[in-house]
């Protein structure tokens, strides 16, 4: 039985086809794995299921009385709640529903009638069945388990930074447990721990959900059915993630092999036409003129571009790039109980390790000297050149376009060195002169790398380069840091796109001492 169904649902999305007369459905307890390139439409298909986007036509149908679960990364929080408070107003129906309990017992105190035991004992039997009086260790449970402890539960909302809002909402939307999630790459901001328990909640829950992630090794250990989003078409797999990207290269090869072979009879007959359109063979040419209006053209195989990234690099002389000596960060106390000392190397390569929120993009500014040390020291070898990855897509004007963007960061350059610059990181000459806002999350971290490209450096620092790349990007940048020959340090919670072939170390700054 399915929860909700799209039935030749088409939206083009200024001058881009993103669906093309498309049927879609999720049935209940299915898992749901959504993947595609960037800027394929995946998180605006999400935007249409929540009425977000009105789509050109389609029908939407959704089975009766189904709650749905959204995780909105830009929801409007209460900023003024605790992170318990907020926590709790998942169950608000069930607060609710005690605070009537309790009118009812006080009006009962007053003037017992058969209607008032009556309705005491109603809404007694749905906080006991709907676990009520289990709230606050169901809490406690999903909080822990994805880092929201760490925070502090009476911390208020406001202080909190935007991943750890992206955090609570998820935490939140866990406890609701809607008939159907919709998350849109929910690991953005966990690390590796609590991804492995998102992990095995995700296996274990009862209703349906469909995920859109990049994090290929997430999907394959949650999804039992793949929707993968090509050209504007969708196509359906059951099955892992693993054994729908086997069957979509079997289909591939399938395709090419029937294109090929029709490409081939289309030619020899218009060959044959154009060789005998008059004469005696005339009748015999314009009945194959005929069947091949009759035929029904297959589109030519899709051709992804590749992004390529080349960082350029100018020399570092010292052995030492940065050196670290009894350092405490943070903004106003220490985040870290214990002091920092370590070195890196010129031309090492580090991944900066620790648990989400330990304060890894802390001490990342505060080795580039952007934020001044709580105590000891920071010190960098002469003529050390930083070019820096921030994970936040903002933007000074984000209706600007990313040619302009480029423009105004590097006035010295032509434009014709930035549209190579951005045609390099694959995107296309219509969305360079799109504005920003309109722009898919990995479109735009694309644009960052592009600005990256441009600044020649010898240390590399990216915090979550990764994290609203598809696979082909990230393939391509991990090529690109493995032959770059400077320094990088690198934030990431993709263990999968690192390994010892090209990182020489990582500092796990929760166990240094």
């Amino acid at each position: 039985m399915s929860i909700v169904k799209i039935e030749h649902l088409s939206l083009t999305y200024f001058e881009k086809t993103l669906y093309q007369d498309e049927t879609f459905q999720v049935n209940a307890h299915e898992h749901i794995g959504l993947i595609g390139s960037n800027g394929a439409g995946k998180s605006t298909l999400i935007k249409v299921l929540t009425d977000q986007v009105v789509p050109d036509s389609g029908q939407i149908t959704w089975q009766k009385r189904i709650k749905r679960g959204y995780l909105d990364q830009y929801a409007q929080l209460p900023l003024e709640q605790t992170v318990w408070e907020f926590l709790r107003s998942a169950f608000q129906e069930l607060i609710d529903a005690a605070q009537q309990l309790e009118q009812t017992y006080q009006q009962l105190a007053l003037q017992e009638t058969p209607v008032l035991w009556e309705q005491a004992g109603q809404i007694q039997n749905q906080l006991e069945q709907q676990g009520y009086y289990d709230i606050d260790t169901k809490i406690s449970q999903v909080a822990t388990g994805l880092g929201i402890d760490l925070l502090g539960y009476e911390r208020p909302v406001g202080q909190l930074s935007g991943g750890q809002r992206s955090k609570l909402i998820l935490t939140k939307l866990l406890l609701e447990k809607p008939d159907i999630l919709l998350l849109d790459e929910p690991t953005n901001y966990l690390d590796k721990q609590h991804i492995a328990w998102l992990v095995t909640y995700l296996q274990s829950f009862a209703n349906a959900f469909i995920v859109i992630s990049h994090d290929y090794h997430f999907l394959q250990q949650v999804v039992d059915t793949v929707y993968d989003l090509e050209q504007g078409h969708l196509t359906r797999y059951k099955g892992t993630l693993r054994q729908a990207l086997q069957q979509k290269a079997a289909n591939q090869r399938t395709y090419l092999k029937t294109y090929a072979s029709q490409q081939q009879k289309i030619m020899q007959a218009q060959a044959y036409i154009q060789k005998n359109h008059a004469g005696s063979r005339a009748k015999s040419a314009k009945s194959r003129q005929r069947q091949l209006a009759k035929m029904q053209v297959l589109s030519p195989p899709a051709n992804r571009k590749i992004p390529q990234f080349y960082f350029k690099e100018v020399p570092l002389t010292s052995q030492i790039a940065i050196q670290v000596t009894k350092l405490k960060i943070g903004y106003q106390q220490s985040l870290l109980k214990q002091e920092l000392n370590f070195s890196i190397r010129n031309h090492e390569k580090v991944v900066i390790s620790g648990f989400n929120g330990v304060g890894k993009t802390t001490l990342i500014k505060t080795l580039m000297q952007q934020l001044p040390p709580v105590a000891g020291t920071v010190k960098l070898a002469p003529l050390l050149t930083i070019a820096y990855y921030r994970q936040i897509l903002s933007w000074p004007q984000p209706t600007m376009s990313p040619l302009t963007y480029l423009h105004e960061q590097f006035p010295e350059q032509t434009t014709k060195i930035l549209r190579q610059n951005l045609a390099q990181v694959a995107l296309t000459s219509k969305q360079v002169q799109e504005p920003i806002q309109l722009l898919s999350g990995g479109e735009q971290s694309k644009i960052k790398l592009a600005e990256l490209l441009l600044q020649p450096a010898n240390l590399l620092v990216l915090d979550e380069p990764t994290n609203h790349l598809d696979e082909l990007s990230k393939s391509a940048l991990r090529s690109a840091l493995a032959a770059y020959t400077g320094t990088v340090i690198l934030v990431t919670h993709e263990t999968n796109f690192y390994d010892d072939t090209w990182i020489d170390r990582e500092i796990n700054i929760a166990q240094l001492t």
